[in-house]
């Protein structure tokens, strides 16, 4: 692919209607026109936010295996980190073939009027301010997980993205595996009848996951932009640690809760219909490594879901993970009455169901699922997951709706909603009380105050 091919701004720019020489950009036209009369032969041109270890050993696979079929091009990428940057220069340019512009930072970045849509691959607690960046420079978005790590942060990024209307898709990919969504659709069906507890796992034996030695002893805070790299965190002296390793450090990361949390919980709310928990308690700590982490490497969380003026109907959802012991590796299993769905397997049981033995006392019958499998990939029961079918899926969706001007799986309200439950399981863990949610405030309380940095 050429440069000489016109990229979606500059063909808004030059198209007129119907010889009366008026340009489309200033008629109006909601994106969806604009994708009907661009037609499918306009490339989409893209930045690259973070060439992160996500960003090269994941993102970047997926989107060059779409990018010919679908008319995608990158042609910058921003990094406060030289080393990084000129990596990303070097790395992207030859696998497309031609020169990729390196950025040292996003205004920068975005000062490339050429540039349609970013994908975001940053440290966790930069997320949503980047987003706000990009959808304020007129772009569309894919964005790593977790999305906001602040009910501050997540409040204006929605806000954001909703009056942009811009296609945003966050990076939480079991929302594009088959066999989600066939689970979604058996139970939003009625046929798994109401859940009734939830449990997840996420366990691995790993002294050395987050951690980046080797970088961290050649780093120099010459190399970076140390105040652009806080954005809005409380102002802090350089510490390689906390640049490199920052999923390891509060309030860079809630680490286990940010990390990996998201990726489950947010299939609570897309089976439920729930926006978030009611409730939350954590416990946990740092059992095992001590190597001046503050994130815990060993975490259990309870929430509550349900209506909020029901509290006798809901259900519960328990999730643990360490470090230290990979024994039940990742398990997501959901429980009705009549059995279970475990998505590390795809696989619908009897499970647990209640027999015609058990319900006889109360005059009950049997309540027995069908033992039958999900269509699709299962996820990656390993902790990294950007291998994985579920990530090339997903990245393909966003790709396709950017062309189509529609929704993503992932849209920008499964991205607040998981940012609710991980702010709610962080709170809880970080002030040994119950978190909960204001409605109305749209913040996590704990002990009757707003939770806050």
């Amino acid at each position: 692919m050429t440069h000489s091919t016109k990229s979606r701004r500059a063909f808004l720019k030059q198209s007129v209607l119907g010889g009366a020489g008026v340009a489309i950009s200033a008629m109006g036209l909601p994106a969806s026109s604009y994708a009907r009369i661009m037609g499918s032969n306009d490339r989409v041109n893209v930045g690259v936010v973070g060439f992160s270890d996500r960003f090269r050993e994941a993102l970047m696979p997926t989107f060059l295996a779409n990018r010919q079929e679908l008319n995608f091009d990158i042609i910058g990428v921003s990094d406060i980190w030289n080393r990084r940057r000129d990596e990303g220069k070097k790395v992207l340019s030859g696998k497309l073939g031609h020169d990729v512009t390196a950025y040292a930072n996003n205004d920068e970045l975005y000062r490339n009027k050429d540039i349609d849509a970013v994908i975001i691959a940053t440290a966790d607690f930069q997320h949503a301010y980047h987003t706000i960046e990009a959808v304020t420079a007129n772009c569309d978005v894919y964005c790593e997980k977790p999305f906001a790590e602040t009910m501050g942060d997540a409040r204006a990024a929605l806000k954001a993205v909703k009056a942009s209307k811009k296609i945003f898709q966050v990076g939480t990919q079991r929302r594009s595996g088959p066999g989600y969504h066939a689970a979604a659709k058996f139970i939003k069906e009625g046929k798994f009848g109401n859940i009734t507890m939830v449990e997840m796992t996420w366990n691995v034996n790993q002294p050395g996951r987050w951690r980046r030695p080797a970088l961290v002893k050649d780093i120099r805070e010459s190399d970076v932009d140390w105040k652009r790299f806080l954005v809005n965190r409380p102002k802090d002296n350089w510490d390689p640690r906390k640049y490199l390793e920052y999923r390891l450090f509060w309030p860079y990361s809630s680490g286990i809760f940010g990390q990996w949390m998201t990726h489950q919980i947010d299939t609570v709310h897309w089976f439920s219909g729930l926006k978030h928990p009611r409730s939350a308690v954590a416990n946990g700590g740092i059992y095992q490594w001590k190597d001046g982490r503050t994130n815990p490497d060993t975490l259990t969380a309870v929430f509550d879901y349900g209506p909020a003026n029901d509290p006798n109907n809901g259900f519960q959802v328990m999730y643990s993970s360490r470090f230290h012991n990979s024994a039940g590796g990742t398990k997501e299993l959901y429980f009705s009455n009549g059995g279970m769905i475990d998505m590390s397997t795809n696989k619908i049981s009897p499970t647990g169901g209640m027999t015609e033995n058990e319900g006889k006392a109360m005059g009950l019958h049997a309540n027995l699922l069908p033992a039958m499998s999900l269509d699709g990939e299962a996820a990656a029961t390993s902790a990294n997951t950007g291998g994985d079918p579920l990530t090339y899926s997903h990245m393909r969706n966003w790709m396709q709706c950017v062309r189509d001007r529609k929704e993503t799986n992932a849209p920008i309200e499964a991205a607040y909603s998981h940012s609710i439950a991980l702010i709610m399981g962080n709170a809880a863990y970080r002030t040994g009380m119950k978190a909960t949610f204001d409605e109305a405030k749209q913040d996590v309380m704990v002990g009757g105050k707003v939770f806050t940095l």
